[in-house]
C-alpha cells in the first residue's frame, strides 16, 4: 500500500476501495479486448472501394481501400469522420482559416475534429507497432485537406468517400445523408479484406445519465476529465475557443 503526504485514514480506506473497482475495470477491459480478438471472421468487403486522396507529394489521386494497407501490416483502423457536420449540429463553426470559407452545413463536426487532433500524434506510433490508420469523410478532398492544414495535422491519411457508398454501406451515414461517427477495423487475409469490428456501442441504448461513449476507452480528452473531482462537465468540444489564436487550430 502506498500513501501520499497528509492524507487521512478515511481517504486511504476509500482510495483502497476505489482501487479494487479500478482493478475490476482493468480486468473487464482485458476480457472485452480478448473477446473482440476472438470474433469469428467478419464479412468480406464487397468491393475495393476507391477514394479521393493525396499521394506522397500532396497531389490529388485515387486510392483504393486495399492501398490503405501497407506491406506487412494487415489491420486498418479507420475513423469515419462527421464532415459535413450533422444537420442538427448547433455549435459554432470555424470563423477563420480555410475551413471558415465553408457554409455552416458543410463544416466539420467539432467533436470529431477534437478527437482527430488527439489521434494525429498517435499515428506514427501505431504504424511503428504494425498497424494502418486512416480517416474517411464524405466531404470533398479539398475540404478535408484544408481542415488538416487548419488543425496542423501531420500524420493521418485523409481520404474522401464523396464519390462512393462506403460510409453508407458501413453504417456511418444515414439514408438521408446525415453523417455518423464510427471507428472501424478492417483485416486483410488470404480471402481479401474483411470487416473486423466497428464501434456499435454508439447505436445501443444508453444508461440514464450516460453519454454513448462508443469509443470511450480511447477518447483521451474525456478520460482525463474522469480523473478529476469535477468529472466530465456539461460541455462540448468547439472548433475554436476564446483566448486561443484566431484560427481554426487549437494547437
Amino acid at each position: 500500500m502506498i500513501t501520499f503526504p497528509n492524507e487521512s485514514a478515511k481517504y486511504r480506506a476509500a482510495r483502497e476501495k476505489l482501487l479494487q473497482k479500478e482493478i475490476e475495470l482493468r480486468r473487464a477491459m482485458e476480457a472485452v479486448a480478448a473477446a473482440r480478438r476472438s470474433l469469428p471472421p467478419g464479412g468480406l468487403v464487397p468491393r475495393d472501394y476507391v477514394f479521393d486522396g493525396s499521394d506522397g507529394e500532396g497531389r490529388a489521386t485515387r486510392i483504393s481501400l486495399s492501398a490503405l494497407f501497407q506491406p506487412g501490416k494487415d489491420s486498418l483502423i479507420l475513423y469515419h469522420m462527421m464532415f459535413p457536420r450533422h444537420p442538427q449540429e448547433t455549435r459554432d463553426v470555424a470563423a477563420s482559416g480555410e475551413t471558415a470559407k465553408l457554409a455552416r452545413q458543410d463544416q466539420p463536426c467539432p467533436s470529431c475534429t477534437a478527437l482527430l487532433d488527439q489521434f494525429d500524434g498517435a499515428v506514427g506510433h501505431l504504424e511503428a507497432a504494425g498497424f494502418n490508420f486512416a480517416v474517411v469523410a464524405k466531404t470533398g478532398l479539398d475540404n478535408l485537406t484544408a481542415l488538416g492544414r487548419d488543425r496542423g495535422w501531420k500524420n493521418m491519411r485523409l481520404v474522401s468517400s464523396a464519390g462512393n457508398s462506403f460510409k453508407r454501406d458501413y453504417n456511418s451515414e444515414t439514408a438521408d445523408g446525415a453523417q455518423i461517427p464510427l471507428l472501424s477495423v478492417f483485416r486483410r487475409d488470404d480471402d481479401g479484406i474483411r470487416h473486423f469490428w466497428s464501434s456499435e456501442l454508439g447505436f445501443a441504448p444508453t444508461e440514464p445519465g450516460q453519454d454513448p461513449r462508443a469509443i470511450g476507452t480511447c477518447e483521451i480528452l474525456w478520460n482525463l476529465m474522469d480523473f478529476t473531482p469535477e468529472g466530465r462537465p456539461n460541455w462540448h468540444e468547439q472548433l475554436q475557443y476564446s483566448g486561443h489564436a484566431a484560427d481554426a487550430s487549437c494547437h
